[in-house]
């Protein structure tokens, strides 16, 4: 039987070495593998480049890594909750690649399906096709590095012509995911929205690390209810549904206000 648990953290991180590229899960604040990532950080793990929908905020998430200088490059769709990642990006300490999150979406599915590239709509007459992207800026505010253009075809769609940009597939060395409950051979399922970016994320790496709320033993999980099978997963660890779970922007009506203030 093939029996993918670790039983730490810290154990099934510890291979993850300076200058590794990472595919981690988690929308917002929501799945994100923030044992792992918590491991990652002790461990002193340096200069990586990571591909997540966005970078945690300041104090969570990919935020901690960010904060400790532990991350070079970014590969994201939204960076808007994290001051530190402003700061960085704009003083020239990090390089950021910002990609639409649709277009993320496929070019992590598609690495985790052998598919080298594809052409997309998305970002058809935009800097996202035509380059000019800041990536990363001078210490004086200055452009050092700039998006390259891609390449833009013609297909017909409907009988009608149409644009559309190459995007080329990503995948990493490591992946990075959490979900609910997980076996040992590596079956997961996700729960509700925390599915979000996990499964494409663990697709792409060739290494997925996944932790998990409840482990089970092979055979517990219904066959259908599975969302990534084992084959994407290589290492899994239980975490408890009791590890802490942040909420980015907690909104309250003016009635649960009031009531909190009688």
């Amino acid at each position: 039987m093939i029996d993918k648990q670790w039983h730490s953290a810290a154990d099934a991180v510890a291979d993850i070495t300076d200058g590794s590229s990472l595919a981690v899960g988690g929308f917002g604040l929501s799945g994100n593998p923030i044992a792992l990532i918590e491991a990652l950080l002790a461990q002193g793990t340096k200069d990586l480049s990571v591909v997540s929908n966005n970078c945690g905020v300041d104090d969570w998430g990919l935020g901690v890594l960010l904060g400790a200088q532990r991350i070079r490059k970014m590969t994201s769709s939204y960076v808007g909750e994290n001051k530190e990642f402003e700061r960085q990006f704009l003083s020239g300490e990090l390089e950021l690649e910002l990609t639409p999150q649709g277009t993320l979406a496929e070019k992590l599915r598609a690495g985790g399906s052998g598919i080298a590239a594809f052409y997309t709509q998305t970002g058809v007459g935009t800097q996202v096709a035509e380059g000019g992207l800041p990536r990363r800026y001078n210490a004086d505010g200055t452009v050092a590095v700039a998006s390259p253009a891609k390449d833009v075809r013609t297909f017909a769609v409907d009988g009608e012509p149409r644009e559309f940009v190459l995007e080329e597939a990503i995948t990493t060395d490591f992946s990075l995911v959490h979900a609910a409950y997980g076996d040992r051979h590596g079956n997961l399922v996700f729960n509700k929205s925390a599915r979000n970016f996990n499964p494409l994320a663990a697709m792409a790496g060739r290494v997925c690390i996944a932790q998990v709320e409840r482990l089970v033993e092979p055979g517990e999980l219904d066959p259908d209810s599975i969302h990534l099978p084992g084959v994407y997963v290589h290492r899994i660890v239980e975490v408890g549904a009791d590890i802490p779970k942040r909420i980015e922007r907690r909104t309250m009506s003016a009635v649960a206000t009031a009531a909190e203030g009688a």
